[in-house]
């Protein structure tokens, strides 16, 4: 039997070389990344394929760029869009790829634009600035949205604001690609919720929280035509011992859905936890040293036999064995050099 052959996609900040996107080949036997090519653009602080897999797009300087993903997994450029606004810092898609969306860290904003049949970016339709006081000063006293997801049935937009401690929930209209208020998820105060993903039926939101180092989980169903979220779990992303000084950062799925990852700034650790499909709740795995420093990213290789972590401020990816069954995980010959890892996404070719 053939095995599947992957891509792997790395979103890095340009400090003098430009091109923010690196491409890799994935060797899946021996858990490592290849270099295979690299594009030119500036400051990939994130990066997102979209749900058909034909697309990829990138935040960069002046908004957003659109790339169509070739058979070999190179990427050409199809066009570029302005968000009309500072720099984004993450971008998803709707699940029928007719809108993108862009999350505004510096000035607080969600972007809503337009796609087009080609996959390249269109005007934007919607721009809604959060507004509010948040918790402390330096670094809350203003909204921050860090992350936008849809929910899985394609209905509404989860946007986590870590300077406000809560995630807005919007109504999307498909048809005018506008937004409307329907639910606001509060977390904890100065918790800095970061990102979020949904479990692989759609039925559970799970929700990282930057500042307090832990993972909210949540049931989410439509009811009355309203989105209704419960709070049924809170897990730490850290051992009971631990750096004192530690922010969770990434947070990602496995290919099969049936573990969640995160990783922590100033512990340098990675956590992985087990999902129990039937109620959406985490068991800790393990939670091990990542041998690089400000883990930004980290992700389990398809096979869920092997891991690799974006060490941020070290410039370094480092790679692992994972034996999830025994919660081992074992440094997989040395690092490679890549300056200012943001994010990794695996492709299927």
């Amino acid at each position: 039997m053939e095995q599947d052959k992957y891509i792997a996609y790395v979103s890095t900040y340009t400090m003098g070389d430009n091109h923010g996107i690196k491409i890799f080949d994935v060797d899946m036997e021996k858990g490592r990344l290849i270099k295979k090519d690299q594009v030119e653009i500036t400051n990939s602080s994130y990066v997102t394929i979209s749900h058909n897999a034909n697309f990829l797009y990138s935040i960069t300087d002046f908004g957003v760029e659109a790339y169509r993903i070739e058979e070999d997994g190179s990427l050409t450029e199809i066009n570029r869009g302005s968000i009309n606004g500072m720099r984004g810092c993450y971008l998803s898609t709707d699940y029928q790829d007719k809108l993108l969306f862009v999350a505004g860290y510096h000035d607080g904003k969600v972007t809503v634009l337009r796609l087009r049949e080609d996959g390249g970016v269109g005007e934007i339709t919607d721009e809604i600035y959060h507004k509010g006081l948040g918790s402390i000063a330096e670094r809350t006293y203003r909204p921050h949205i860090n992350c936008v997801k849809m929910t899985r049935d394609n209905k509404y937009l989860c946007a986590a604001d870590l300077g406000m401690d809560h995630v807005n929930v919007y109504r999307v209209d498909h048809g005018t690609g506008k937004l409307k208020l329907a639910d606001i998820i509060r977390s904890e105060q100065a918790s800095a919720p970061r990102h979020l993903k949904f479990s692989g039926d759609g039925r559970f939101l799970y929700i990282v929280h930057e500042l307090k180092n832990y993972v909210d989980v949540y049931s989410y169903e439509e009811i009355n035509n309203n989105p209704e979220f419960e709070k049924i779990q809170t897990i730490s992303t850290l051992n009971e011992y631990h750096a004192t000084t530690s922010a969770a950062s990434a947070l990602n799925l496995s290919a099969d859905m049936k573990y969640l990852l995160s990783s922590n700034a100033g512990d340098n650790s990675v956590i992985i936890y087990r999902i129990n499909e039937e109620t959406g709740m985490l068991t800790k795995v393990f939670c091990l040293p990542v041998s690089g420093d400000y883990p930004k990213d980290a992700a389990l290789f398809p096979d869920n036999r092997h891991l690799v972590s974006l060490n941020h401020e070290s410039g370094t990816l480092t790679y692992f064995n994972v034996d999830l069954e025994k919660g081992l995980l074992v440094m997989n010959g040395k690092e490679m050099k890549v300056d200012r890892p943001n994010c990794i996404i695996f492709h299927k070719l």
